[in-house]
């Protein structure tokens, strides 16, 4: 399994034959150095309806044919855009042809402004388990610092994590370390960071560098294979 970090909490995924892409903002997205136009993919997973995760999902589905796999009500949502949707919920999982998805609680909101000012419910937040190749990848979305990170850890056993470590809407870093020290993967990266003054941090000093070897930061466009 190949991951690309793509800056802010977007990853692009390659498993064999498939892309899947998690939380896909790329306009607007100041640490991104692609294009929509350059994005292929057959599946999209979404954590929350906020705005910049959902980025431009329905664009990219619509060029792509891409699946798009969310919570209930976001999924619902981005079908009402025309996309082809599979809507699943927290605690719920799938196997699919191109790996398994888990839906995981996280402590956040959700909600989609639309270009007019119209903010849309889009149900609970989430964290996704994305399995494939017998490869786990614990991606926790935005969040809040929980305790059931811990079973995350025990049962799930993921083979890497990424997780927010900007503060302000999300765990920081203080928090984030407890986090990556409960669910215990093998490598953690920083993600949800420096896209926006209010979440600006040095990940390398106040993060990566504390989790030694465990620990590691990915610029954008780089890729780490798990």
């Amino acid at each position: 399994m190949k991951v690309t970090y793509h800056g802010h909490s977007v990853l692009e995924i390659q498993t064999g034959e498939h892309s899947v892409w998690i939380d896909p903002f790329i306009n607007g997205n100041g640490q991104c150095k692609i294009s929509v136009e350059d994005v292929k993919a057959d599946v999209i997973l979404l954590t929350h309806g906020h705005n910049d995760h959902v980025g431009d999902t329905v664009e990219i589905a619509k060029k792509n044919n891409s699946l798009v796999v969310a919570p209930f009500e976001l999924a619902n949502y981005i079908a009402s855009k025309g996309v082809e949707t599979h809507p699943m919920h927290i605690g719920g999982s799938r196997k699919f042809s191109w790996g398994k998805v888990k839906f995981t609680q996280a402590f956040h909101g959700s909600s989609y402004e639309e270009e007019d000012g119209t903010v849309v419910y889009t149900g609970m937040p989430a964290g996704i388990l994305f399995s494939s190749d017998n490869k786990t990848l614990y991606h926790a979305g935005d969040t809040a610092l929980f305790s059931d990170m811990k079973m995350i850890g025990e049962l799930e056993k993921p083979d890497a994590a990424f997780l927010p470590i900007g503060d302000n809407f999300t765990m920081g870093p203080e928090d984030a370390l407890i986090a990556a020290k409960w669910i215990g993967a093998p490598i953690t990266v920083p993600i949800h960071y420096n896209t926006f003054p209010p979440i600006e941090q040095d990940p390398e000093s106040s993060f990566v560098s504390k989790l030694g070897s465990k620990g590691k930061v990915l610029q954008s466009g780089e890729s780490l294979n798990i």
